[in-house]
């Protein structure tokens, strides 16, 4: 005994909606291939629309890698930079060099100075820079001013001294500069324009 079913013929079962005539198989065929191009159509967008984000997401993910990669050592770089300005005060309160100082302190002065040479190139080879902002327009982005002070030399909003420069890593601020901007003086607020 087979336990196989024989196919049955359309509308043999009493199926009323099934075609019987060659024009009806035709156009439930047609109807059939139209609904499954639709299907697959929907499909492939969705899987489009899937692989557009996968990439999207391998690209933020390897950007963020990248960023915590190059930015990792921000709060150690941080701590250097308050040593590279530490040294820096240090240099600045020495005597200045006279003709009759002992050869011992000019030779301390040179080498102290050639340490913080070589200590800046160190930092900036790895990505820490210093910037003098002395002169240029202030930009609250990279300056953080600690006063005005009234000039004739300077234009108005620009940084005339910088008590601190301002250091950044691969771009990224860590310290802004710590400046005194210029303002018009008060003679020429005061005239009539």
């Amino acid at each position: 005994m087979s336990t196989e079913t024989e196919p049955t013929p359309p509308g043999a079962d009493g199926d009323a909606a099934a075609p019987r005539t060659p024009e009806d198989l035709m156009a439930a065929a047609t109807a059939r291939i139209a609904a499954l191009e639709a299907e697959a159509a929907e499909l492939k967008d969705r899987w489009m629309r899937a692989e557009a984000e996968m990439a999207n997401v391998r690209a933020r993910a390897r950007r963020e890698v990248d960023e915590t990669r190059q930015y990792a050592v921000q709060k150690f770089a941080a701590d250097v930079v308050e040593a590279a300005e530490n040294l820096r005060r240090g240099l600045d309160s020495l005597p200045a060099a006279e003709a009759g100082d002992p050869p011992i302190v000019a030779r301390l002065r040179d080498g102290f100075e050639g340490v913080e040479r070589s200590f800046l190139a160190l930092m900036e080879r790895n990505g820490i820079r210093r910037e003098d902002p002395t002169g240029q327009a202030f930009d609250p982005n990279f300056h953080q001013a600690m006063g005005e002070q009234e000039s004739v030399a300077h234009a108005p909003g620009t940084v005339m001294q910088a008590w601190t420069p301002a250091w950044t890593l691969n771009g990224r601020l860590l310290r802004p500069a710590m400046v005194v901007v210029a303002k018009a003086p008060q003679a020429e607020l005061d005239r009539p324009g």
